[in-house]
């Protein structure tokens, strides 16, 4: 079945130019420029995913998000500035699923689209074991990982993490020890094909320490082997 795309950005040439892209790949979409008018129709036909743009008039992204998952769960990507950073978090923290700061490649877009739906997908099918409950809980020293549930806990405390940065360090946990070149980690976090720059792990590697550095200021788990790659140890 095609999947349905809702986008809601004030900007029209980002409405335009990412749905012509999405329509090219298959998906139908539906466009909304403002929160206000997005919500009504968010909750009364839910779409398979939505796209959000954080900074709005009307309704921003944050409270468009707030009050949709009174009534839905439906997976939200956000679309951010460089410096969006603590919305970012927040919008993670209110149940955001992934987020792309702008100017973001379309490819990247759709592959970002195409994981998020892959994993509900699995999630959501009824009467079959999916691949992650059938994989069960990661356990790695104080690092907890539940691939069904998208749950993450160091030391028994959550960490937020989006769907890509919960891939990577899933594929670091699962080999304690193992070094994981850059293009394992691209492969393991993006699957399809499409080419991503190393410098794009290094700064989702960096997003994962800061995020766990909150919890636990001494959180040295992710080890950096300059010219290899990274590993995680459990000690």
């Amino acid at each position: 079945m095609t999947a349905t795309i809702a986008l809601v950005d004030d900007d029209r040439n980002i409405l335009t130019s990412v749905s012509i892209a999405l329509q090219t790949e298959g998906f139908v979409t539906r466009v909304y420029s403002d929160g206000e008018t997005a919500l009504k129709a968010l909750t009364d036909n839910p779409p398979d995913l939505a796209i959000f743009d954080i900074k709005m008039p009307r309704m921003d992204g944050l409270e468009l998000l707030r009050r949709l998952r009174e009534k839905s769960q439906i997976p939200v990507i956000f679309l951010t500035s460089k410096d969006d950073e603590l919305d970012e978090a927040l919008g993670l923290a209110m149940g955001a699923d992934d987020y792309i700061a702008k100017p973001f490649s379309q490819r990247l877009l759709i592959a970002r689209i195409r994981a998020i739906l892959r994993r509900t997908e699995l999630t959501q099918s009824p009467g079959t074991e999916t691949e992650a409950e059938a994989a069960g809980p990661l356990d790695r020293g104080r690092l907890s990982m539940d691939p069904a549930r998208h749950r993450t806990l160091w030391g028994g405390e959550p960490v937020t993490l989006t769907v890509t940065e919960f891939m990577i360090l899933e594929t670091l946990a699962q080999r304690p020890g193992i070094v994981k070149t850059r293009n394992q980690l691209m492969d393991a976090a993006y699957q399809d094909d499409i080419y991503v720059d190393d410098r794009t792990i290094d700064s989702h590697i960096k997003r994962l320490r800061r995020k766990f550095r909150q919890v636990d200021p001494a959180f040295d788990a992710i080890e950096t082997l300059y010219g290899a790659g990274y590993r995680f140890s459990e000690e």
